[in-house]
């Protein structure tokens, strides 16, 4: 039925050499992932069902039931994933630490920004017909272009590998009563001909609503009553189509489109009666990507690698008077659409000065534009719409890695770039700030910056079991407009000259592997420069400037308003462990740890707390298959308390912090072989219907049942 879970997990999988996921060649046809959408990792991957430090299989994906990208990334080792909480209602991914705005994500290595302020949420993404997510930790190459501060993620599309290549994927959600909940859905179709080759895929899923665990207890029934939980219903889907060409063994040409739509509610907090609530709806969450990729060899020692791409972008969030949504009426009433726009693309070549020396040269610019009007609304029922207010930057990085065998066991990689940003349009409508007259369309302060990068890395094979490896990496990243400009709902005071946030990342590790068993880790660390936070600042106009440090007129004191600023600093350190192990025919087992503590600080906040990410998490998982055709897969999702903020009191702000989140999720999926082309399975997750909070007042699903079919030719 399937390929045993024997190397299903790892925490750095470094049992070679560096490994170049873009290679020269073509896939030779058995292999589904789309090699040309690959960014570079530095580790081989487990084949079949698997999960490494590295990459995550779309047999990983079925077997664990994780339709969404922040639930399936969260079985890797290093990575956690949580919920932004408050009103936006995202799910966010961590990185060893380092959050959304600090690890880029790319679809077939095309970057996937939202120009505004790139709040990605990671749930929106679908997974179910992904033929591998990519993750990069730490160590991210320079040459996959700027701001991979603390790592990177791609997600590779799929490719056919013969001449009928179908592959069909159904299953339907029950909530812990059994009711239906939802469901999820893909299907794959192409075909790969000698020279070229042509596919289609779909994934959609939809969730009519989840129910919170019978632990809760409701204490505000008008927010949340418990049961189903209110306001939790979501749509997405994904459409994608690729050509390809490949008129010899070392060259293809290929354009793709990718349609991205999503629809989702936002619960509300279960128990805040001091903060008034929102009630926020998104109708629309919507990604049109086309793209051109290529590799072509020139000559026996170079290759060329070129990536071109146009993203849109189109979104709106819809703010209304109460949780009826359906009147706006009142003053916080809004529509708020965005309508994003971004091209650009790269070039790379690879120069093969010996058989020992490979020099990497790689190029990248893109350019972004973010256009919003907000229309709001009054008690009068007078609708008003601002003018289109529009900002437009360009982004470029220059990128050059050595790769240097130095005896035939150890390998050096030495790389480094520079990434500059070109703002050309800041817009804002209201009163220019320092002023009190009529709203009107202005531009901030236009500042252009600039960043460099190094890393260098070494890798030692030193046995045929043995692998080694020891990386050093420092990285920056460039603000978002937002974090820049935005006056957060007339909040905040922009900052025009917001600096690069900085990490420099450090980490030793290895692997060891025989027939039967596999132990993998690695140790990290990494030093955080210019952390940007929000910081108390005087009101306009008791300070005549926008640039930091903003220091209040005589007379003038300090206000509930915030400005971005790069005042913080501190570390990151941690582990990661896993084992796999074939302990006899029909059954493997295995588990991975990660270990992580996280001392971020600004000086004027002592009792400041990096959330959203556990101290300790861990996944275990076994494989038995009693009889021919039949698996039995349970497995376990672990993880301690993290770090939270109670955002409802006016109490000090040591008071807000506190620690929650700690769960031990059990799941199950057994399946069952119909014949050699159909399966059909079903399982469960939180089977013991645990009442865990990752964010402060957004408790986490309970038990959840499905049952799933699926079919290839």
């Amino acid at each position: 039925m399937r390929v045993a879970l024997s190397c299903l997990l790892s925490a750095t999988c470094l049992v070679a050499p560096v490994a170049y996921a873009q290679d020269n060649a073509p896939d030779d046809g058995g292999n589904d992932r789309f090699s040309l959408g690959q960014i570079i990792v530095t580790a081989p991957r487990t084949e079949g069902i698997g999960i490494d430090s590295s990459t995550l299989s779309s047999n990983a994906i079925y077997t664990f039931s994780r339709a969404s990208l922040d639930d399936a990334i969260n079985l890797m080792p290093g990575v956690s994933s949580g919920n932004s909480g408050g009103t936006r209602n995202e799910r966010l991914v961590f990185v060893r630490g380092f959050d959304r705005f600090q690890v880029p994500l790319s679809i077939d290595g095309i970057r996937v920004y939202l120009p505004a302020d790139n709040r990605l949420d990671y749930g929106r993404f679908l997974t179910t017909d992904i033929a591998e997510v990519q993750v990069a930790k730490g160590y991210a190459s320079v040459l996959d272009g700027p701001g991979a501060m603390g790592g990177a993620i791609n997600l590779v599309t799929r490719k056919p590998t013969k001449e009928l290549d179908i592959d069909v994927r159904g299953t339907v959600n029950f909530d812990r009563d059994a009711d239906y909940a939802g469901y999820s859905t893909s299907a794959m179709m192409g075909t790969k001909q000698d020279k070229w080759y042509a596919q289609a895929s779909y994934a959609r899923s939809f969730t009519d609503h989840w129910d919170l665990p019978g632990g809760f207890t409701p204490t505000v029934p008008t927010l949340e009553d418990g049961g189903a939980r209110d306001f939790s219903r979501t749509r997405d889907w994904r459409l994608n189509a690729k050509v390809g060409f490949t008129p010899n063994a070392t060259d293809e040409y290929a354009i793709s489109y990718t349609r991205q739509e999503g629809a989702k509610s936002a619960p509300l907090h279960v128990s805040d009666t001091v903060t008034t609530a929102r009630f926020w709806d998104w109708p629309s969450w919507d990604i049109d990507s086309v793209y051109f990729l290529s590799t072509t060899a020139l000559g026996d020692r170079a290759t060329l690698k070129t990536r071109a791409y146009y993203n849109q972008f189109d979104s709106i969030l819809r703010s209304f008077n109460d949780r009826s949504q359906t009147t706006q009426s009142r003053p916080y009433a809004f529509d708020s659409p965005y309508a994003d726009k971004a091209w650009g693309g790269s070039a790379q070549l690879d120069f093969r000065a010996t058989d020992a020396d490979t020099l990497r040269l790689a190029f990248h610019y893109r350019h972004d534009k973010h256009v919003e009007a907000q229309t709001s609304f009054s008690t009068a029922g007078v609708a008003t719409t601002e003018p289109d207010q529009t900002q437009t930057e360009n982004t470029f990085s220059i990128a050059l890695e050595n790769e240097i065998a130095l005896t035939s066991a150890l390998r050096f990689t030495l790389g480094g770039s520079y990434d500059w940003r070109d703002l050309k349009r800041a817009e804002e409508y209201g009163a220019p700030l320092g002023t009190s007259g009529a709203s009107v369309i202005y531009n901030y302060p236009r500042r252009d910056a600039d960043t460099w990068n190094l890393q260098g890395r070494f890798d030692w094979q030193a046995s045929e079991a043995l692998n080694l490896h020891a990386s050093l990496s420092s990285r920056a990243r460039f603000p978002t407009i937002f974090e820049r400009f935005s006056q957060r709902f007339n909040s905040a005071i922009p900052n025009p000259t917001l600096k690069a946030e900085r990490a420099t990342n450090a980490e030793v590790g290895g692997s060891w592997a025989n027939d039967k068993l596999r132990v993998e880790g690695a140790v990290f660390y990494s030093w955080v420069d210019d952390a940007i936070f929000s910081v108390l600042t005087p009101a306009y106009p008791c300070t005549a400037s926008t640039t930091p440090p903003a220091v209040p007129r005589a007379g003038c004191a300090l206000t509930n308003l915030t400005q971005s600023q790069n005042v913080g600093s501190g570390n990151y350190l941690g582990a990661e462990i896993s084992v796999s192990w074939s302990v006899m025919p029909g059954l493997d087992v295995g588990a991975n740890y990660t270990g992580i503590r996280r001392h971020l600080r600004y000086d004027a906040n002592p009792a400041f707390r990096p959330t959203g990410v556990p101290t300790h998490k861990g996944f275990v998982w076994a494989d038995w298959s009693p009889v021919e055709r039949l698996h039995i897969v349970p497995s376990a999702d672990i993880a301690s308390d993290r770090w939270t903020l109670f955002t409802a009191t006016p109490a000090s702000a040591a008071q807000r912090y506190y620690r929650t989140g700690a769960y031990v999720n059990a799941g199950l999926r057994i399946d069952y072989a119909l014949t050699d082309h159909i399966d059909v399975g079903v399982g469960g997750r939180n089977l013991f219907d645990d009442y865990y909070t990752l964010t402060d007042g957004f408790p986490e699903p309970g038990r959840t049942l499905f049952a799933s079919i699926r079919a290839r030719y």
